[in-house]
């Protein structure tokens, strides 16, 4: 049944930009990923940061400097973007994870509105203005993205490489650990696991993913700005996690194509669209705090249950 589901939503997103406006797809892609990196964090690590806009919007700059100031390829100019992430992500991690619960997520904070002043006041981000009209390079010197459908195709890939390694991570025995230090910190210590050492790694890969994700998304839109790396945009994440599921696999996804989703046949509406953004959020929390994808979950558990009925005891031994 998983093989299947994996399969039909391949299919849907291989046919998705013949139907569908491409730019719309692969924007709701990169936040996706976006979401995935930040969900890593906090449903598998139970570390909530509020600072994670600075690595997709640090990363977006990366990108966007590199390949249209120094020419970079756009390939070898997103991997730049997300290997300045990851360093980011080593330095800040090194400082956020001394502290847990709203202290941590303070701290990240804090570092990322550093980041964000740095990325206002330096000369070679363009202020206000942000980095414009980033060209697409061909990849690999020759395979021209400049068409959106080509592009899409991309961007596609890069997101299944990401969605593919958070789930591998997932689902190995460093996953395991996470879990364990999410579920019970001290227990996972008394075991003789380095928690720090597992929190920093852990935190290092969501910024590096968050950061893959900010500079495909300078390519995309040709654009790397303020919006990306402020604030608010960690207060997003947060959201699409919380509406498609923490915890949960493709819960961010799902979030992530709701919300974006919204922003885009919202966007007429002005500001109401945060209005409503937060009225969702609200139900969300009040009723459905598995989120869509937790919900969906837990209903087909309870479902599959009651078909299968209560286990018959088994037959007791000859004398």
């Amino acid at each position: 049944m998983k093989i299947l589901a994996i399969l039909a939503v391949l299919v849907l997103a291989l046919a998705a930009p013949f139907v569908v406006y491409p730019v719309f797809l692969m924007k709701a892609l990169c936040f996706a990923l976006f979401a995935c990196a930040f969900n890593l964090l906090v449903g598998y690590v139970g570390l909530l940061s509020f600072g994670h806009a600075c690595f997709f919007g640090g990363a977006s700059y990366v990108t966007a400097h590199a390949v249209k100031v120094w020419g970079w390829p756009t390939e070898i100019g997103i991997l730049a973007g997300a290997g300045a992430a990851m360093v980011m992500g080593t330095v800040f991690g090194a400082l956020a994870i001394r502290r847990q619960g709203i202290y941590f997520a303070m701290v990240t904070l804090a570092l990322a509105q550093m980041v964000y002043f740095f990325a206002l006041q330096a000369p070679f981000t363009g202020g206000e203005d942000g980095i414009q009209s980033v060209p697409r390079r061909p990849l690999l010197g020759f395979i021209s993205i400049a068409d959106n459908v080509t592009l899409y195709f991309f961007v596609l890939a890069i997101c299944i490489a990401g969605f593919l390694l958070i789930y591998r991570t997932i689902y190995s025995p460093f996953g395991q650990v996470l879990k364990a230090i999410r579920e019970n910190e001290p227990r996972a210590i008394s075991l003789g696991y380095d928690v720090d050492r597992y929190k920093l790694l852990a935190f290092i890969l969501s910024a590096t993913l968050a950061g893959l994700a900010g500079g495909t998304k300078a390519i995309v839109f040709g654009l790397a700005s303020l919006t990306d790396v402020q604030w608010q945009m960690s207060g997003e994440v947060v959201l699409m996690s919380l509406i498609g599921g923490i915890g949960t696999v493709a819960g961010p996804v799902v979030g992530a194509f709701v919300i974006v989703t919204m922003q885009n046949y919202l966007a007429e509406t002005g500001e109401w669209v945060l209005v409503i953004q937060g009225v969702i959020f609200v139900i969300m929390v009040l009723l459905f705090r598995r989120g869509v994808v937790g919900e969906i979950l837990a209903w087909w558990s309870r479902h599959g249950a009651r078909a299968t009925g209560p286990a018959k005891p088994s037959a007791a031994p000859a004398e």
